[in-house]
């Protein structure tokens, strides 16, 4: 058998949520510089970003209308992220 390496491989526990996600969630406004965890909600397939970056903490750069752009330092780099309102909480 081939070694599949796709897009969701290996997330049977990262992926695993024990409650629900709350509507006041999707309704926080964020604005640029503020800094936010991205916690991957997996019943929600869109934009969702990749699992390396499950509970990295990251500065948010732009707001768009569903989403946010998101600098993520990974190592010496700055990755960005683009991450739906689903996967993004605030950092307390």
């Amino acid at each position: 058998m081939p070694k599949y390496k796709g897009y969701r491989r290996k997330t049977r526990s990262v992926f695993t949520i024990d409650k629900k996600i709350g509507l006041s969630r999707l309704l926080i406004q964020y604005k640029p510089g503020d800094r936010v965890v991205i916690d991957i909600d997996p019943s929600q397939h869109k934009g969702m970003p990749h699992r390396r970056f499950q509970g990295k903490v990251g500065v948010v750069k732009e707001v768009r209308r569903r989403s946010l752009v998101i600098h993520v330092p990974i190592g010496k780099k700055i990755k960005t992220v683009i991450a739906r309102l689903e996967h993004v909480k605030p950092l307390r």
